[in-house]
């Protein structure tokens, strides 16, 4: 049985920020004298005030093997995130996630005494729009990490081992900001997750993933919710849009709803509104759900007429496309009828805390199916010849749906929350 606690937060949703610095440089062992860096210890709490801090009731004692949570007060943007990881008494292996568990860095292994400096770009949002208008998020929101005044990093592994971290504001990076439903959303807590939380693995420095998608939501009410003009106070020339709706939008009913109506609008001002902007619509077409033929050799379209619009206005308005139900087929169907509960949230009873009732959701993805499909949008970047692929990690080797990774060979650090509840959506 795995056992974690069930996240409670208390943090406040945040309204205006004053002006902060735009580089935090923060040193973990005492050793470091340079000028600029400040002295982090165990009880080094965050608080408003001071604006950094261990948090979510965590701290480190510099030899603790349990996950830590570390956030620091900065303003909306992107930021150049540098980590010196490793340790002189010991060895370490260390994974880093930030904001919602979203993946940068996996499994760095130091020897005692090695050390090893990775950087990576984190996005970081809050509600406002202007001084007039914010976003409208859900309740389950409002307890998270994705919309609050801080940057959090999460540093997990079975040995995780920090020297210094830096963040620094990047003004230019470019910007794939992410349009969705529950399939994309970050996840704050296991077991579920999503391909849009495991898309940061797969890049350098050189690109930043904003991921706005949220459980429930559809390609209009993703617009009414505000969060497509927040994404437009952000984006700039030569920054992509990623929309992948369906899932949603098929339960809409009623006069000028449908795949043919409301929705191939809706998709239109995406591509419209990112244009105007001088960035770079895609279209990705929803993922499958687990649904087998009656001989269960086969997974069923279960999405109607909607991938079908979403590659005609693809080409029509000369879009680049990520064919997500055509890979999340092969996907599917590669690891058999048994096998694909794998990628899905299927659990016995009491495997987490909590968790009293068997998990059978054929819709929303574990950690290795959404790290499966983070790879599936790889390749999708990869085919559409997009310029972002340059900015794919060196150590990328490729996927193929057809021939997918073992499910046994897959590590996960678990994240110290849970939640046990059915996402919004189907």
């Amino acid at each position: 049985m795995i056992k974690y606690g069930v996240l409670i937060c208390s943090m406040l949703v945040a309204g205006v920020m004053p002006a902060l610095a735009q580089a935090f440089k923060f040193d973990f062992t005492g050793s470091n004298n340079s000028e600029g860096f400040v002295k982090v210890s165990e009880s080094t709490v965050y608080n408003d005030e001071q604006g950094y801090g261990y948090d979510l009731n965590t701290s480190w004692d510099g030899k603790s093997n349990s996950p830590f949570f570390f956030s620091v007060k900065v303003p909306d943007g992107n930021y150049k995130v540098t980590v010196t990881l490793g340790s002189k008494k010991s060895k370490g292996t260390t994974t880093v996630r930030g904001e919602a568990r979203r993946l940068f860095l996996e499994h760095v292994a130091t020897e005692k005494g090695q050390f090893k400096t990775e950087t990576f770009t984190i996005n970081k949002r809050n509600l406002i729009i202007n001084d007039k208008e914010k976003v409208r998020i859900k309740a389950r929101e409002k307890t998270g990490l994705n919309w609050d005044d801080k940057l959090t990093l999460e540093f997990n592994g079975s040995a995780p081992r920090i020297v210094s971290l830096t963040i620094e504001k990047d003004d230019k990076v470019p910007t794939v900001f992410l349009c969705g439903n529950s399939t994309v959303v970050d996840y704050d807590c296991e077991p579920f997750a999503s391909w849009g939380q495991m898309l940061p693995r797969f890049f350098s420095d050189g690109i930043s993933i904003a991921n706005y998608a949220e459980c429930g939501l559809s390609a209009n009410t993703f617009i009414s919710g505000k969060r497509l003009d927040k994404i437009m106070t952000q984006i700039k020339k030569g920054d992509y849009l990623f929309v992948e709706f369906g899932h949603n939008d098929q339960k809409q009913k009623g006069p000028g709803k449908g795949a043919y109506y409301s929705f191939a609008y809706s998709i239109k001002t995406y591509i419209d509104m990112a244009r105007d902007k001088g960035a770079i619509p895609v279209i990705v077409t929803p993922t499958r759900r687990r649904r087998w033929n009656e001989d269960k050799t086969k997974i069923l379209d279960t999405h109607g007429d909607f991938p079908k619009v979403l590659r005609e206005i693809a080409e029509r308005e000369n879009v680049p496309m990520i064919d997500l139900q055509d890979m999340t087929k092969t996907l599917v169907e590669a690891f058999g009828y048994d096998g694909s509960t794998h990628l899905y949230t299927h659990y016995a009873p009491n495997t987490y805390e909590g968790q009293t009732e068997e998990m059978k959701d054929n819709t929303h993805f574990n950690t290795f199916g959404a790290y499966e499909i983070a790879k599936c949008v790889i390749e999708g970047i990869k085919k559409e010849n997009l310029k972002i692929s340059r900015f794919i990690r060196s150590d990328y080797e490729g996927f193929d749906p057809a021939h997918p990774d073992i499910f046994n060979a897959f590590n996960w650090d678990m994240n110290p929350f849970v939640w046990v509840s059915k996402p919004a959506g189907s």
